[in-house]
C-alpha cells in the first residue's frame, strides 16, 4: 500500500524521525524503511510536516509494509473503534459507559503511545466553550499537543482546543509575516498567537477564560516567544478600545457568533488589516452571512475586498464551517 513518507538522507534520519514523533506525525501503522541511502517515515499529515522540520526533505508517497508487531486497539476488540489523539491522550465519545471502559483499556493495552483516555461527556458549553470529560485512563485531563512544530500545553477540562483545525491554522498562519502585528479576539491556549508569534509578528491575544489566558502565557514560553505575545483575559469588547487601529492581521474564531464582535474588529482594524472570519451556516448559502455582516460593520469607513472563501469542514447536516479572509482598507 502507498503511503506518504518524509524522505530524507539516511546521515539525517535518527534527527528527522525523532523530530516527527515529537510532532506525533509518525505514521505507527507502518515501517520505516531504508534504500539506497535514503530513509523513508511514513506520517500521519503530510502538511504538518513543513512546519515540523527545517531540514532538507522530499514528501514521497510509496509501498511500505504494514507493521507486523504493533497491536492496534482493533487488533483487541471485535470491532475498529473510533478514537481522536491529542498528544499522549485518546478521545472517544461513547453513551454506553460499558463498551466506553471497554475501548479505553484496549486503548491503553495497545502498542500506541497513550496513556490518557477520555470520554466526552457533555457538549461544549457555556461562555468559555469548554465541555466535560469522564476520565477512563490516565491522572488527568492536561495534554502536550504538537502540531507544525508548536508545543501546546492544555487542560481539556479547562479550555476550548479542537485538534481538528490544525490545517486551518496553518493555513491562516503562513498568512502572516514578520512584523506585522496580530490580534486575536478569542485567543484560547494560543493556537493562532504562537505560531504567528513564531513567524515574527508582534501578537495581542485576548479570551474571557482565565485557564486559557495562563496557559496561553506558558505556551509563548514553551515555544520561546514570550516576548512577542501579550495575553490579556477579558472581553474582546472590553480590550479592542485599546488597541484602536492596530492589528495588520486579525483572527475571529468564534464561528457561532463572531457577527456580534465585529464592531470590536473594525475598531482595532489598522488602516490595511486582514480579518479572518469564522462561521457556520447552511450549504446554501455558507460565505453570504458573514460577507454582508462585514460590510455592514466595515463600510464605508474601509473599503471591503473577500480574498478567500474557504470551507474548513463540514459541522453537521448540510452546516458548514467557512472562513472569510477579507482585507479591509481604509
Amino acid at each position: 500500500m502507498e503511503v506518504p513518507c518524509v524522505r530524507v538522507a539516511r546521515e539525517a534520519g535518527e534527527r528527522t524521525r525523532t523530530t516527527l514523533a515529537d510532532a506525533d506525525l509518525i505514521d505507527d501503522a507502518y515501517e520505516i524503511t531504508v534504500e539506497d541511502g535514503w530513509l523513508y517515515v511514513p506520517v500521519t499529515d503530510p502538511d504538518a510536516v513543513s512546519g515540523a522540520l527545517d531540514d532538507d526533505f522530499e514528501l514521497v508517497s510509496r509501498p511500505v509494509d504494514e507493521r507486523d508487531s504493533q497491536t492496534m486497539p482493533a487488533d483487541l476488540l471485535a470491532f475498529a473503534p473510533s478514537y481522536e489523539r491529542l498528544g499522549k491522550a485518546a478521545l472517544i465519545d461513547e453513551d454506553d459507559p460499558e463498551r466506553a471502559q471497554t475501548i479505553a483499556d484496549a486503548i491503553v493495552e495497545s502498542d500506541l503511545p497513550v496513556g490518557t483516555v477520555l470520554n466526552k461527556a457533555s457538549k461544549v458549553k457555556g461562555e468559555t466553550r469548554v465541555r466535560d470529560w469522564e476520565l477512563l485512563a490516565g491522572a488527568d485531563t492536561e495534554v502536550v499537543h504538537r502540531e507544525y512544530g508548536c508545543e501546546f500545553a492544555l487542560d481539556l477540562a479547562a479550555v476550548y482546543f479542537s485538534p481538528r483545525l490544525a490545517t486551518e491554522r496553518h493555513r491562516v498562519a503562513e498568512q502572516v509575516q514578520s512584523g506585522e502585528r496580530a490580534f486575536d479576539m478569542f485567543a484560547g491556549v494560543g493556537p493562532f498567537v504562537v505560531p504567528f508569534a513564531k513567524r515574527g509578528a508582534e501578537c495581542v491575544g485576548v479570551d474571557i477564560n482565565a485557564d486559557a489566558i495562563e496557559y496561553l502565557r506558558e505556551n509563548a514560553r514553551r515555544n520561546g516567544v514570550e516576548d512577542r505575545v501579550t495575553a490579556i483575559r477579558g472581553d474582546v469588547r472590553d480590550v479592542a478600545s485599546d488597541y484602536e487601529n492596530w492589528a495588520d492581521q486579525l483572527v475571529m474564531n468564534l464561528p457561532h457568533s463572531a457577527d456580534e464582535f465585529l464592531e470590536s474588529a473594525v475598531t482595532a482594524a489598522g488602516d490595511d488589516c486582514v480579518v479572518h472570519y469564522y462561521d457556520i451556516q447552511h450549504e446554501d448559502d455558507p460565505f453570504g452571512p458573514g460577507e454582508r455582516a462585514i460590510r455592514a460593520a466595515a463600510e464605508p469607513e474601509y473599503e471591503v475586498t473577500v480574498e478567500t472563501r474557504h470551507t474548513v469542514r463540514s459541522y453537521a447536516p448540510h452546516e458548514l464551517n467557512v472562513c472569510l479572509d477579507v482585507r479591509l482598507e481604509r
